[in-house]
């Protein structure tokens, strides 16, 4: 075998075994990140789909192309191409948001960062976004103000006298720790109320209000 033969033969077996050990870095980072860290909470198979299916995506398309010099310049213009997406089936919450932007920065990262066969540092950045994500998801404790529509009938108790005892009232109604409410439309002909109730929790479950005030004559 010539030595140009032999040359390549290396070549090719090296870039073989580069490619699938950051692909194997990066399906492993990538699931837990996903199915680990952010599927126990959401339980949303549609966005665990997504997920992980723009990560490798993207890890191809940079792996692939990344012989083309391009690197840096090209990591931050498909990023860019990338944040600019916006679904228009659905509204995105931002937890999921975040998730997005990590996936596919994920795929960036483990494909195109120079290691010179050191994984040391490629597997240390891996590892301080999962703890990262970890600590933000589930150690940090932070309560959020989430609220609810509700048609209301004790419209005697609408009156700004009576406010705390109306509070009470729907606290006992729908168990939840009703801290303030916000009307939106009262009909008297109706004898009911239109409102927003607000209150604790240790989780972000308040849908979209987007025009959700004003969409009825």
């Amino acid at each position: 075998m010539e030595t140009s033969e032999l040359v390549n033969e290396i070549a090719a077996t090296h870039g073989w075994l580069e490619f699938i050990t950051r692909f194997g870095i990066n399906f492993f980072v990538i699931f837990v990140l996903i199915r680990i860290l952010y599927y126990p909470m959401s339980k949303n198979r549609d966005f665990l789909f997504t997920f992980f299916l723009f990560n490798i995506i993207n890890f191809l398309i940079c792996f692939l192309l990344s012989s083309a010099k391009l690197k840096m310049g090209f990591a931050f213009g498909l990023f860019a191409i990338f944040s600019i997406l916006r679904y228009r089936t659905v509204t995105v919450p931002v937890r999921e948001m975040g998730y997005f932007f990590v996936s596919v920065t994920l795929g960036i990262i483990n494909s195109l960062t120079g290691i010179d066969d050191n994984y040391l540092l490629l597997g240390t950045a891996n590892a301080i976004i999962l703890l990262t994500a970890w600590i933000i998801d589930y150690q940090v404790k932070i309560v959020h103000e989430n609220s609810k529509e509700i048609i209301y009938d004790r419209i005697d108790l609408i009156h700004p006298d009576k406010q705390e005892e109306m509070m009470e009232d729907i606290r006992k109604r729908t168990g939840l720790n009703v801290h303030r409410v916000e009307m939106v439309r009262i009909d008297f002909f109706k004898d009911v109320a239109r409102m927003f109730v607000f209150y604790n929790s240790a989780r972000n479950d308040t849908p979209s209000r987007g025009g959700s005030a004003s969409d009825e004559d």
